[in-house]
């Protein structure tokens, strides 16, 4: 069989999700090494050899190069397709969102959600950061309702890897308390990239 891209993922993680849902709206063939959470595969030393930094995602490319770093994988697959922008101000605006995702909505809203939802026991033990990740994430959602209420997607005229990014996890945000009824022009972009004719969900993984 010929080489593809394999993505060593863990299938709860919107971070892992971004270049799942990416090369299936490109067609590209890749195959998943599921990484459970807690397993402690990611410090094997087989893995730490791929990424010393033992985190998932981890892309191996067809050649057996190793990339980490969802962004940076959005990046790299999406290179020379329509979703980076060709115009260099809207390239730049989908940098400006990759930078902000990474910045200032997945260091809130991710861990808000990795804690209140995904972690056994983690709403009591981490009760008392609920109301920082509150007022943290609703500014960032803030932030993308003023974008979104004059653009139908983040970057220039047309979906690129700046709303995959941002989809990934603000698509879960209810999981996290976050109320997304607040914002409209936000549920209207989810609705939008969710009717996409290649899109999956977050559950969706290529065959085996």
């Amino acid at each position: 069989m010929a080489a593809i891209h394999t993505l060593f993922s863990m299938q709860s993680s919107g971070n892992c999700y971004k270049p799942r849902l990416l090369m299936h709206e490109l067609g590209i063939p890749f195959r998943i090494v599921e990484m459970e959470k807690g397993s402690g595969k990611t410090a094997a030393p087989d893995f730490l050899k791929l990424n010393p930094n033992a985190q998932v995602p981890l892309l191996v490319l067809p050649d057996g190069r190793p990339l980490a770093e969802s962004n940076a994988m959005l990046l790299h697959l999406a290179e020379g397709t329509p979703l980076i922008p060709v115009d260099t101000y809207d390239r730049a605006l989908c940098y400006q969102w990759l930078f902000f995702e990474q910045y200032s909505h997945e260091p809130v809203i991710a861990v808000a959600r990795n804690w209140l939802f995904l972690t056994p026991g983690g709403r009591a033990t981490m009760g008392h950061r609920v109301e920082e990740w509150q007022v943290k994430g609703h500014k960032a959602l803030g932030v993308m309702e003023a974008r979104l209420s004059g653009a139908d997607f983040l970057a220039g005229p047309s979906f690129s890897i700046a709303d995959i990014a941002l989809f990934a996890y603000t698509h879960v945000a209810e999981d996290a308390d976050y109320d997304l009824g607040l914002y409209p022009s936000i549920r209207a972009w989810l609705a939008r990239i969710a009717a996409r004719p290649r899109h999956v969900g977050i559950d969706w993984r290529p065959p085996a």
